[in-house]
């Protein structure tokens, strides 16, 4: 194999590894531990106090405080390899993630995808309905926000393609207007 296609073929696993690249950094990932789950935590949050956690899930309230931070309340989904939260997967419940600083709440809306990296804090108590439900808090390190995917949809004309000259003279006035 010469130099030449050798190169090539660098510069394309480059090109594709930069493509698989997960959400949170390096640095980050290799101090958090990846068997510790929201099942676990939400049992004893204080055997895990102080340890690092990756989770995601969806929004469902972001809340600023008066102090400055802002509480997220997210609903937890399984994590894909890029860190991309599985939605159709089971969910072991709701996490809450405290951020030090000001988070839009429209930008970070119910529904929205999320993945974050943070310190096993505590755990608060919060109604959902007439139920107190017990939440284990991260302190957030890094928060990724995933993109909306809107889908496309648009009109088809099968004869677009065709030459107007085709058509004859009952259809020369036939045009396609966006």
């Amino acid at each position: 194999m010469t130099a030449k296609y050798k190169f090539f073929i660098l510069i394309l696993l480059m090109i594709f590894n930069t493509g698989c690249a997960h959400v949170i950094s390096q640095n980050i990932r290799e101090s958090a531990d990846p068997s510790i789950t929201l099942g676990q935590v939400s049992k004893n949050p204080s055997a895990f106090k102080g340890k690092i956690v990756i989770w995601g899930g969806e929004i469902i309230e972001t809340t600023n405080q008066k102090d400055g931070t802002t509480i997220i309340e997210v609903f937890e989904r399984p994590l894909g390899y890029r860190g991309e939260p599985k939605i159709k997967a089971s969910s072991e419940g709701r996490f809450l993630v405290l951020s030090e600083g000001y988070l839009d709440p429209y930008l970070y809306a119910r529904g929205r995808k999320i993945t974050v990296a943070g310190e096993v804090l505590e755990e608060r108590t919060k109604l959902i309905g007439e139920m107190t439900y017990r939440y284990p808090v991260i302190l957030s390190k890094q928060i990724y926000l995933w993109e909306y995917y809107y889908p496309v949809v648009y009109y088809y004309d099968p004869w677009w393609y065709y030459p107007r000259w085709w058509w004859g003279v009952g259809f020369r006035y036939h045009y396609h207007y966006h």
